[in-house]
């Protein structure tokens, strides 16, 4: 089998700690994901993944945030047959395979040229599936998505990553474009954002994460148009199934209860689902 020589950097270099992250867990007995796909691009790399310190406790929580993602998904277009689909920020998830959308989906993930290349390499082709090479921020990429089809947006581990004036501009101008829809993403507080950023995967690659959201109510200030519609916190234990949180280790288990108790700790990582 042919291996593809990795050359990413600090924030495209992010994208290697979910990938390896959902195919470590993936190979777990208990998996949650059971992405085989992310499992076996991972062997297709000529990278050192033990650089990027992913233990079982990020492997599982990692899963847990594409596995709430993948739901949402999967619910909009069991109710939305004709929909597009844009994974900004596509990087070499797999969530295209996971979820296996319904012939009348047009699904485009959107990433750096090289990050496109790269997936082309890994990934084959499928009957409705585009890829567009162009940073997210870029607004020229939008025109090539139709907009006359409801659409669901899925930005997973991508927005504290841009600048933090891009991320409003960015929203507004994926709400203009698409006549309605419903866009889900990560979000931390500026407190949990520093945590992010201590963390050993992070920190390993040279990151600067820059976006945070103190209030998701923010957003429907700054974005004409969006609606909260969940608010998931991270270190709420009734928000997962709680299966899924024995699977980690108890210094794990015991933070997430802390945390839970301390509202401002609470909400520091959050799971948003907004509609337009």
């Amino acid at each position: 089998m042919q291996t593809e020589t990795v050359a990413l950097t600090r924030e495209k270099e992010t994208l290697l700690i979910t990938l390896w992250a959902k195919a470590g867990e993936s190979l777990l007995p208990d998996s949650l994901l059971k992405d085989r796909f992310a499992a076996q691009a991972a062997t297709r790399l000529d990278y050192d993944f033990a650089r990027l310190k992913v233990d079982r406790d990020l492997m599982v929580g990692l899963a847990m945030r594409a596995h709430t993602l993948d739901g949402w998904t999967r619910a909009f277009l069991a109710e939305h047959s004709d929909a597009i689909v844009l994974h900004l920020g596509c990087g070499l998830d797999s969530r295209v395979f996971r979820i296996d959308p319904p012939a009348g989906v047009a699904w485009y993930d959107i990433d750096y040229p090289d990050v496109i290349a790269l997936r082309q390499k890994l990934y084959p082709a499928r009957d409705g599936y585009h890829l567009l090479g162009s940073s997210v921020t870029e607004p020229g990429w939008i025109a090539a998505v139709p907009r006359d089809r409801p659409a669901m947006i899925v930005a997973e581990g991508l927005l504290p990553y841009l600048p933090e004036e891009e991320v409003p501009l960015l929203l507004e101008r994926l709400v203009q474009h698409c006549p309605s829809g419903e866009i889900v993403f990560d979000a931390y507080s500026p407190l949990g954002l520093k945590l992010i950023a201590m963390q050993p995967s992070i920190k390993a690659t040279g990151a600067v994460l820059h976006w945070s959201l103190a209030d998701p109510a923010e957003l429907e200030l700054q974005v004409p148009g969006l609606e909260l519609v969940t608010e998931l916190t991270a270190y709420d234990p009734d928000g997962y199934d709680r299966r899924q949180i024995a699977r980690m280790s108890w210094p794990a288990r015991l933070a997430m209860q802390f945390f839970s108790l301390i509202p401002p700790l609470s909400r520091i990582g959050v799971l948003l689902r907004y509609r337009f």
